[in-house]
């Protein structure tokens, strides 16, 4: 038998080579864990729930559930990033300790992103989560009857969208809005032209704002949707903002109160757009976002 011989310095090089790529599959693995901008201790204790599949696509949730016994406030939490990118344990993070320490049962959705699926898929995703978790709530130690939906930016839209469609079987019991744009129209008449988000999310050719593009602006915009009736509103949102103007928010309130519906504004002075970077300009603005959903939705 012919036997085969290799060099210690051939051997030790392969060793290298096997350890090198274990390690970056392990990188690649847990990357999401090591790129969290809030303390795990406070994050879901559940993860990885599918609570529906759209287009063959599998969407998930993460959950906390709070100890003790119970049915808690529920809040439903709706990522950022501009409809095309995020995911539910980013770019809306910075409710989760507060949340968890509130003693809420809370839940992070995903959603299916545009381009590859166009609106309304980001919506019935939205609205299918919230079905799901009045169906599921006790399971959580969540009380169906208390459930809050907060969403920044993007989020923000898609949860006062929701917020201004009652009708469509998923209705909740208050609307956090995080810097929510609720005026397509104006939002794209001021930068001069539609936005890529706006392009990929409703398949516009172009950056043109021709009547067509109008039209489906004005349609899918929360302001147009304003009526009498309507569970309660909270805004948040800083007063430098330059993505979402603080203007387009005020109107969006006065809309609201229009209609003798509720809409409170917290402005966190000198603000910009990034939510990661509002503690530093108000560090008790989740507290005060706690206490008002805590006062809509009161222990029954």
């Amino acid at each position: 038998m012919q036997r085969h011989f290799v060099s210690s310095r051939h051997y030790l090089a392969f060793i290298t080579a096997m350890i090198a790529i274990g390690v970056a599959c392990c990188t690649r693995a847990t990357n999401l864990t090591d790129s969290l901008t809030y303390d795990p201790q406070f994050g879901a204790n559940r993860t990885n729930i599918i609570y529906a599949e759209a287009d063959h696509q599998k969407l998930y949730l993460d959950a906390h559930v709070p100890d003790g016994d119970g049915l808690h406030p529920i809040a439903i939490i709706v990522h950022g990033d501009g409809w095309m990118s995020g995911d539910r344990r980013h770019e809306i993070s910075e409710m989760f300790e507060p949340l968890t320490r509130s003693n809420f049962t809370w839940f992070s959705i995903e959603y299916r992103l545009a381009p590859t699926n166009r609106w309304p898929a980001c919506f019935d995703d939205e609205e299918t989560a919230v079905r799901w978790v009045k169906a599921h709530a006790k399971k959580y130690k969540g009380d169906p009857k208390r459930i809050a939906l907060i969403g920044y930016s993007a989020g923000g839209h898609l949860v006062t969208f929701a917020g201004t469609h009652p009708e469509h079987g998923a209705r909740v019991n208050a609307i956090v809005g995080l810097a929510p744009p609720t005026d397509l129209v104006s939002d794209n008449v001021r930068r001069g032209g539609l936005t890529i988000s706006m392009r990929s999310l409703f398949n516009f050719p172009n950056t043109n704002i021709d009547d067509h593009a109008r039209v489906i602006l004005k349609k899918n915009s929360p302001l147009t949707y304003v009526q009498r009736g309507l569970p309660p509103f909270l805004i948040v949102q800083g007063d430098k903002d330059r993505t979402v103007p603080h203007t387009q928010s005020e109107a969006f309130q006065a809309a609201l109160l229009a209609k003798n519906d509720a809409c409170d504004f917290i402005t966190i002075t000198n603000a910009q757009h990034r939510i990661r970077d509002w503690d530093k300009f108000d560090p008790q603005w989740q507290g005060q976002v706690i206490t008002w959903m805590e006062q809509k939705m009161p222990p029954r």
